[in-house]
């Protein structure tokens, strides 16, 4: 989008959308995409839902954390974004807003490849969220049934580690609790 003449997309343009379709807005380009299908769904879920009770709800771990999956995050220049999973520390966000969206940068991401996001995932989320600062990234293969783990440094994704059929992976930024990645696959 050269063009200043060009208009730029807007949440109407997301809400236009045909029924199937998602769509989201980052930097001023409108992507779209079928909606996740059943194991995509699953995965997200069963991430969001370990990931909840000891870093959301402080259930036998230490707290502090907002875990959401696919959450409407609005940024500058990027009106609607929705990883799959997300989360924010609370210190940075003490409160979920209730009407509005959020429009604090998360400090992890996780996005969940398949055959219909995988490019967008890789080629326009995983270097946008290294230009705005996400501290933390998972990659979750369903083809290959694995979990990549990054950590922003210096502008760039250092990888962790990949984890497949582990029962007691210890994976930054949420390794104070052992995490049953064999679990996530449907």
């Amino acid at each position: 989008m050269n063009d200043p003449a060009e208009k730029r997309p807007t949440l109407a343009d997301l809400d236009a959308l045909p029924p199937g379709v998602k769509g989201e807005i980052i930097e001023g380009v409108l992507y779209t995409m079928t909606r996740p299908r059943g194991a995509h769904q699953s995965t997200g879920t069963a991430i969001g839902g370990d990931l909840r009770g000891p870093f959301d709800r402080g259930r036998g771990g230490p707290g502090g954390w907002w875990i959401l999956v696919e959450p409407g995050i609005e940024l500058p220049g990027t009106p609607e974004i929705a990883p799959d999973v997300a989360a924010w520390r609370r210190a940075r966000l003490p409160e979920l807003p209730e009407e509005e969206p959020i429009r604090v940068v998360p400090d992890w991401v996780c996005e969940i490849l398949s055959s219909s996001t995988r490019r967008h995932d890789l080629l326009v989320k995983k270097p946008y969220y290294a230009r705005i600062g996400v501290a933390h990234h998972w990659l979750v293969d369903l083809a290959s049934r694995t979990l990549t783990a990054y950590r922003l440094e210096g502008g760039r994704w250092v990888e962790l580690g990949v984890f497949g059929d582990e029962t007691a992976a210890r994976i930054e930024p949420f390794d104070a609790v052992a995490l049953d990645v064999k679990s996530f696959w449907p």
